[in-house]
């Protein structure tokens, strides 16, 4: 490939004097296709819109949300027509001479990840120049093979967003698939030196504030046994149902290096949950895109809270889960124990009213299906999983003493033992680790 034709990828943020100083710089030197991933708020991208549409080949991808760096990189390498060597730019760059894109792909042979400035840090992405375990290969300047890149994990919401991806290369002995260029070292530094390029870090975050991943949640409850039940090392976990991304702001305060892709068919929720997830679809899981489906095979870890009883056909989305799922994945789910004893004596009164999801209703309008501990138990073993932990959720109710005799007394006149009648109303809910068998 000559170097004028290795297609460039620049994310951006609400900087529109970024785009035009990056653009302006490398238009001076390489007419190379450009693909602009805008993560900018509506009224700025339109600012950036014009900018691009001075230069030829630059292609505008607006999503009117902030997709933040790694998610953006991310869905360019997932959906772009990208064959061969890329370039990864950061916005902040600005080209100041001629040759180095001849200089990187000199460097980059067919088996490569990618080249560009390596620098060490820690398992958590922090520099530790002089005792870093893990190279670290920088994509605010990185040429990669595409087709190598897309074997790695992708690149994720985080400080560095390639984190996940050096990890893998570190833990597999696959850390010489990088390469260094003492240039981009050199360049990456405010030394009055620059030899190709100028990028004096921390451009967009100096414009817009921060790094904007610490943003507080809308608050919703926060299912905290289910979050307890939650894999710690998980690598790439699907949230069904997420909300308003309560949930996974609280797993990535305690995994952060994750790729985390949710689905919440409410357009209103899936827009307060997109700053704490990687990716958020806002459908119907049931009627799932092929890209969300595309998107979330081979993920270690499916989240399903309290989801399953308003679905019109769980057994295919656990099915679908199961046919998909990595090996040694978990499907962590919850759901409501509709034989409490409380359910129970409602049901002896007729006095099972709906209301809306989240009040104090025997039935949620949503809900099409309710679960017992057998008939929870004997889906997920036709759907071909088994059970490999979880807990029964079990308060403090002192007024149920009153009704556990009737329930044993009505399980002994059906032929049954009264023990498993009374222990099986005793649970409002049920967490339930799963796993393929």
């Amino acid at each position: 490939m000559h170097a004028h034709s290795i297609p460039i990828i620049t994310v951006s943020y609400n900087s529109p004097d970024l785009i035009e100083a990056l653009l302006r710089t490398l238009r001076q030197f390489y007419p190379n296709p450009v693909y602009v991933i805008d993560g900018s708020r509506p009224d700025v991208a339109e600012q950036i819109r014009p900018i691009t549409a001075q230069y030829q080949n630059v292609t505008f991808i607006p999503f009117g949300y902030n997709i933040h760096h790694g998610p953006g990189l991310a869905w360019a390498i997932r959906h772009l027509p990208l064959s061969g060597p890329v370039l990864f730019l950061d916005s902040d760059v600005e080209i100041v001479a001629n040759g180095f894109l001849e200089s990187m792909l000199a460097q980059l042979e067919p088996h490569l990840y990618g080249v560009g400035g390596i620098q060490q840090v820690n398992e958590q992405g922090y520099d530790e120049p002089d005792t870093g375990p893990v190279a670290y290969l920088h994509p605010a300047c990185l040429l990669a093979n595409i087709e190598v890149m897309r074997q790695w994990p992708m690149p994720i919401k985080h400080g560095a967003p390639l984190i996940q991806t050096m990890l893998a290369l570190h833990r597999t002995g696959n850390a010489h698939l990088l390469r260094h260029l003492d240039w981009v070292k050199n360049d990456f530094s405010r030394t009055p030196t620059r030899i190709f390029i100028k990028h004096d870090w921390q451009g967009t975050v100096i414009r817009t504030g921060g790094y904007h991943y610490d943003l507080p949640s809308a608050g919703s409850e926060l299912n905290k046994y289910l979050l307890h039940f939650t894999p710690r090392t998980a690598g790439r976990l699907v949230e069904v149902g997420c909300g308003d991304g309560t949930f996974a702001k609280a797993y990535r305060t305690i995994n952060p290096i994750c790729n985390y892709t949710a689905i919440e068919r409410d357009a209103r929720l899936a827009d307060l949950a997109r700053p704490h997830c990687d990716f958020v679809y806002a459908e119907d899981v049931e009627l799932a895109s092929a890209d969300f489906r595309s998107h979330t095979d081979g993920a270690d870890c499916w989240i399903l809270g309290d989801v399953l009883g308003a679905l019109q056909d769980p057994w295919a989305l656990l099915r679908h889960i199961h046919a998909t799922m990595a090996p040694g994945g978990q499907l962590i789910i919850s759901v409501r124990n509709f034989q409490h004893w409380r359910m129970q004596a409602r049901l002896s009164l007729g006095d099972l009213h709906y209301a809306q999801p989240g009040n104090n209703a025997a039935l949620s309008r949503d809900d099409r299906y309710v679960f017992t501990r057998g008939s929870i138990l004997a889906m997920l073993a036709q759907c071909g999983f088994r059970i490999a932990g979880g807990s029964p959720l079990i308060p403090d109710e002192p007024e149920r003493e009153h009704f556990l005799p009737a329930i044993r007394a009505l399980a002994a006149a059906g032929g049954h033992t009264g023990d498993q009648a009374v222990q099986d109303a005793l649970p409002t809910q049920y967490i339930l680790v799963a796993e393929v068998a």
